[in-house]
């Protein structure tokens, strides 16, 4: 009785850290995000950077990811790339990497958007639109939430001001 006792009194003077996949729907409506049915995997996928080589989405994997599908053509796209680049500098040495697919336009007119914004997060190019298509980004920016674990938790279309203190409090319950 005495150890139950213990691990009761432990349990309420510490406080719970839950998975990132555990988070409520309440949670994340509150956002303003979609929450995905729990468990959803990932879908991976190889894309060419724009640094030259390929990336995997599965070889972030241990990050929280910030999956944004855009174009640079898109204005809703324009108007959140540079919060979501101060979004990516304030919380990277937490764990969050943001990871943005452009859809179906030449790395050229990609590199130079990249150097007029100053982007540092990772650029991929999806060339045929098929990963795009995979995740059913048919409206741009599509962005996506995926946990340390690789599991999407949410989702949304649309602009956003990703680095607000409400979205900076909502990643760093994540990061955690």
């Amino acid at each position: 009785m005495r150890s139950f006792m213990f691990l009761l009194m432990a349990a309420l003077l510490v406080p719970a850290v839950l998975p990132a996949a555990e988070l409520t729907q309440e949670e994340i409506r509150a956002v303003g995000l979609q929450p995905l049915k729990e468990g959803t995997a990932i879908v991976d996928f190889e894309l060419e950077s724009l640094g030259g080589g390929t990336r995997t989405l599965s070889s972030f994997k241990g990050k929280v990811v910030f999956l944004n599908f855009w174009a640079t053509w898109c204005g809703p796209c324009r108007q959140e790339m540079p919060s979501m680049e101060r979004l990516y500098q304030r919380l990277k040495g937490e764990g969050l990497e943001v990871v943005a697919v452009n859809l179906q336009e030449d790395g050229k007119s990609v590199q130079k958007f990249v150097d007029e914004y100053k982007l540092t997060f990772p650029i991929l190019l999806d060339k045929t639109g098929r990963v795009g298509s995979t995740y059913g980004a048919r409206s741009i920016p599509t962005t996506y939430i995926v946990d340390r674990n690789g599991f999407v938790v949410a989702g949304t279309i649309g602009t956003r001001e990703w680095d607000s203190e409400e979205y900076v409090r909502f990643f760093e319950r994540l990061l955690r």
